[in-house]
Parts: structure tokens; C-alpha cells; sequence
């Protein structure tokens, strides 16, 4: 059975730096999308940053130029690295990877059972 873990949350001081992890277990056939969300308390969850099989990202405005997506193929594993934290960033942190387990099965989304980030001065 293909699950994602996320690794790397914690408490972090406002302007400090985390980097999340999301691996794949289990048998992966191929990976398209992975994406980082995250929901803050009393917030719907937010799309925060998706990169593509072939390296291409985009990330939301808010996060732009402080958290960036990367991924590496080999090891089926996606990264969120958070620098210039500020407490509105203060989140659970999600994965989502579009996957398939066998040869010509269908892409499904995967969720990660979530990492929290907390920001405290």
C-alpha cells in the first residue's frame, strides 16, 4: 500500500528556517504532481506550492520568495524549504502526490498525515 510520510515540522522562531519532507512507501510506479497545502487554525487548507515530474514550479504569493518546492525522483520524496518564517505561517503542512503504484493504473492523490509548524517567539 503506497503512503506518504512528512517529516521536519517543529516549533521555529519567527525568521527562522525548516525544511519538511514527504517519502513515498510502499510501491511507486510513477509520480506526476507533488504539492505542499497547509491549514492554519480556523482556516481552510490552502494550496501552498506544487512542482511537476519535470521540475517546473508555482507557489502561492504569500510564500513566494521564502518557501520553495523541490523534489527528487530517485528517492520519490518532495521537500518544503521554509526560510524567513513568520507566524502567519504557523500551519499544519500537507503533501499531496499524484501517483500510480502499477504500469497503466490511474494517477490518485495521496495525502500525507500532516506535520505541524508552529511559529513562537
Amino acid at each position: 500500500q503506497v503512503q506518504f510520510v512528512e517529516s521536519g515540522g517543529g516549533l521555529v522562531q519567527p525568521g527562522g528556517s525548516l525544511r519538511l519532507s514527504c517519502a513515498a512507501s510502499g510501491t511507486i510506479y510513477s509520480i506526476d504532481t507533488m504539492s505542499w497545502y497547509r491549514q492554519a487554525p480556523g482556516k481552510q487548507r490552502e494550496l501552498v506550492a506544487t512542482i511537476a515530474r519535470g521540475g517546473s514550479t508555482s507557489a502561492a504569493a504569500s510564500v513566494t520568495g521564502r518557501l520553495s518546492i523541490c523534489r527528487d525522483n530517485a528517492k520519490n520524496t518532495a521537500y518544503l524549504q521554509m526560510n524567513s518564517l513568520k507566524t502567519e505561517d504557523t500551519a499544519v503542512y500537507y503533501c499531496d502526490v499524484r501517483a500510480s503504484s502499477a504500469w497503466c493504473d490511474a494517477l490518485q492523490d495521496y495525502w500525507g498525515q500532516g506535520a505541524p509548524v508552529t511559529l513562537s517567539p
